[in-house]
């Protein structure tokens, strides 16, 4: 007993020993000093050993369960502290290229905007002069920048997100053309401001000038008062003018250049010798003797008005020294300014430019789009109000892709490959059987329509053409659906031989009905081939086929055209299904 409790007090002995050992272990002390008599180890039996089997099991399986439980949260307390969260990654710049001279500094009035609230914007800054590029299909297009900053050659390379465009693409004057730039954005699907096609079409004054006339013959003279020009292809037309002093603009030029004004008949022939060696075309207009010029400029929703006053004396208020100031914006000016707008498309930023007369009258003469220079003591608020519409555009053009996925050609979309084909084959069977169905094939069931017609079923004359009869009491051969070959040559105006060259109808027609004929019984042969059970390979296009079911009395000609008939339908419909099969 001494043994026993020295080995109780062992703690390490104590904590290895099953939960059974332990009840039994621990007694009383007042009964540790007496020996245990034979009776008391009677009145006390030892557990059996299943129950110390079990118990020590439990305990195993407790232990290792309590352990794993343990070893999972301590894991996942690791990882929780460990592991940090993903950085979002950092999605790369919108790349705006803005086409202006280096005058002024477009990426200052871009600096701190995002598209949709999240992309940053990287603006490149060039003249057309300073550009190139190469456009591709499926490529976009690349744009190569040749610049000079403080002296130094800056060349890049980059695919634009989007285009400002703010200088003259064509002029006459300086002899630049840079067209081809234009068509190449259009070519890599480039969006801009303004519009691609609208600067294109700004490329030629007369042509724009013939977009106000549209205006002018909707408006009429009291709303749009348009000034009266005179158009000249060549020189070859300028002969003589009905008035004088006239204003001749030579071809497509910008800023004053180009205008000559013409007092008499000698300087108009004069002018038309210079129009000769330009090789371009002309345009007059009556001189009018100007009290000061209008411009209204729109650029998205804003509106300002000005007028210029010349203090030089120059019939050209914009050459020489002006007085500049912005007047009130009326309903007028706004109706010009939004009816100018709705040019080519659509212009984001325009400018439509008068000459008010002397006699108090108003008169159009030149609508500029977004390459119009900016003027008036409100320069950065305009500059300003630039900037933001790009911005609104780029974002429209983000959520508009993000929203619509970009079309896939038919052979990239995988949709094409599995359900394309089969459904060509079923619309060539269903344009076939329609066919058979004007050529006196298989006709439809008495008061049945084809499944792609919802025409509703019209009155039919008798044969003696006496009595209208309804569709129910129609007999099965008079009775005809909307693609029957009688509409079909009453819609094309030709007769049936007529109409089956050109492609409507094979030229098999079905005999007339002579009068007072009674109606065929139908042959054996045709109520077998309507009891038939369908061929197995027919389930694909059983549909179809049950559409084109043979009536018993739609039949006409004698028993041996009949059985030709019937034989000729079953050939075709085992070599289509056999078709539809694979």
């Amino acid at each position: 007993m001494n043994f026993l409790r020295r080995r109780l007090s062992d703690s390490s002995f104590v904590a290895n020993l099953p939960n059974g050992y332990m009840m039994d272990l621990q007694c009383p002390s007042n009964s540790m000093s007496s020996p245990v008599s034979p009776a008391t180890e009677r009145k006390h039996p030892q557990p059996p050993q299943t129950s110390h089997s079990s118990s020590t099991g439990t305990s195993i399986f407790s232990s290792i369960s309590s352990a794993m439980k343990q070893t999972t949260q301590a894991a996942a307390g690791l990882i929780d502290h460990s592991v940090s969260p993903t950085p979002p990654v950092a999605q790369k710049p919108k790349i705006l290229l803005v086409i202006d001279d280096a005058h002024t500094d477009w990426a200052k009035y871009f600096q701190g905007k995002k598209v949709n609230g999240e992309l940053d914007i990287r603006v490149e800054q060039a003249e057309f002069s300073e550009l190139n590029l190469a456009a591709y299909v499926t490529g976009g297009c690349m744009v190569d920048m040749q610049v000079m900053r403080n002296g130094t050659k800056v060349a890049r390379s980059f695919k634009p997100d989007f285009v400002l465009i703010r200088q003259h693409a064509y002029s006459m004057a300086l002899g630049e053309d840079f067209r081809s730039l234009i068509i190449g954005l259009q070519y890599g699907g480039i969006h801009t401001v303004n519009s691609l096609c609208s600067i294109y079409n700004f490329c030629s004054k007369p042509w724009v000038f013939s977009q106000l006339i549209k205006i002018f013959n909707l408006l009429g003279p009291e709303k749009f008062p348009l000034v009266e020009q005179t158009f000249f292809p060549s020189h070859k037309q300028m002969l003589t003018t009905p008035n004088f002093p006239v204003v001749i603009k030579l071809g497509h030029a910008h800023a004053g250049m180009g205008k000559v004004k013409v007092e008499n008949q000698h300087d108009f022939r004069d002018m038309a010798s210079i129009v000769a060696m330009a090789k371009t075309y002309a345009t007059t207009e009556p001189f009018i003797d100007s009290k000061y010029d209008i411009r209204i400029q729109k650029i998205g929703s804003n509106y300002k008005a000005y007028m210029r006053t010349s203090i030089s004396g120059n019939w050209k208020a914009n050459t020489g020294s002006a007085m500049l100031e912005q007047i009130a914006m009326t309903e007028r000016y706004r109706l010009w300014a939004d009816t100018c707008a709705e040019m080519f498309g659509g212009l984001d930023i325009c400018a439509v430019k008068a000459v008010h007369s002397k006699d108090g009258k108003d008169y159009i003469i030149e609508v500029m789009d977004s390459s119009m220079p900016l003027i008036g003591e409100h320069v950065e608020e305009d500059r300003q109000l630039i900037a933001d519409l790009v911005v609104s555009k780029m974002t429209q053009l983000v959520i508009t892709a993000g929203s619509m996925p970009s079309p896939l050609r038919p052979w990239q979309n995988p949709f094409f490959h599995r359900c394309s084909l089969p459904v060509v084959h079923h619309m060539h069977f269903l344009m076939f059987m329609s066919t058979l169905s004007l050529s006196g094939g298989p006709r439809q069931p008495q008061g049945s329509q084809p499944p792609w017609t919802n025409a509703p079923p019209q009155q039919r004359l008798s044969p003696q053409g006496q009595q209208p009869q309804s569709p129910q009491s129609t007999s099965p051969q008079q009775q005809r659906s909307p693609g029957s070959p009688q509409h079909v040559q009453s819609a094309t105006g030709s007769s049936p031989v007529q109409a089956s060259k050109a492609g409507v109808f094979p030229p098999q027609q079905p005999r007339p009905p002579a009068q007072g004929r009674a109606p065929r019984q139908p042959s054996p042969t045709e109520t077998s081939m309507q009891q038939a059970t369908p061929h197995p390979h027919l389930n694909k296009s059983q549909s179809l086929t049950n559409t084109f079911s043979l009536s018993e009395s739609s039949q006409r000609g004698n028993a041996n055209e009949d059985e030709a008939k019937a034989e000729t339908i079953r050939n075709l419909r085992k070599s289509f299904a056999s078709l539809f099969s694979d």
